[in-house]
């Protein structure tokens, strides 16, 4: 399955991480553009001074280990589209010159149903798409999300809980499973 990876789920650390490393899994391919790159470095601008040079390191890196991953979508693409917020076609686009399956982001209103299933394409959360993943193949995500919360702890030198953390993340229904364990 191919998974076009909007902005709003490539910035937040704990999250992308925890997608590439299902990814890594071999449970989906992921998918974006540079200008949804390029949506990620202005948007890490956030957190201070450092934010921003900080993210282009990690959208290196990610360029690097995904060679295959960023689509450059033809503008014809663009010209023939219409979402309700017309800065997010590129997003659609990239989608679509992808032949991606679904596009994962937080921003339903922007993207809607009826629009995505004309271009045979479908629109989901995160949470819903990882709690998917983790009832179809519990193993690989439960150790893709063990991993990133070992990783979060020994960055932040505090002892994170993992449902809290997942909260965090905005990944609460996969946080409760994994905590129920079913």
């Amino acid at each position: 399955m191919k998974v076009l990876l909007d902005a709003c789920v490539l910035y937040p650390t704990i999250l992308r991480e925890i997608l590439l490393d299902v990814a890594r899994a071999g449970l989906f391919t992921p998918l974006w553009s540079a200008r949804i790159l390029e949506e990620w470095a202005r948007a890490a601008r956030k957190i201070g001074p450092t934010g921003e040079m900080q993210a282009r390191g990690e959208i290196a890196l990610l360029r690097a280990a995904w060679s295959g991953a960023e689509l450059a979508p033809s503008p014809g693409i663009e010209a023939r589209l219409w979402l309700p917020d017309p800065a997010d076609i590129h997003v659609l686009a990239a989608a679509i010159a992808g032949s991606a399956d679904l596009l994962l982001t937080f921003n339903a209103r922007d993207f809607p149903r009826k629009v995505m299933a004309e271009e045979g394409l479908r629109r989901e959360g995160p949470d819903a798409f990882l709690y998917a993943l983790w009832a179809a193949h519990p193993d690989a995500v439960a150790a893709a999300v063990a991993r990133v919360a070992g990783e979060a702890r020994r960055l932040s030198g505090t002892e994170l809980e993992t449902r809290q953390m997942l909260k965090r993340a905005r990944l609460p229904r996969l946080g409760k499973a994994l905590e129920r364990g079913s």
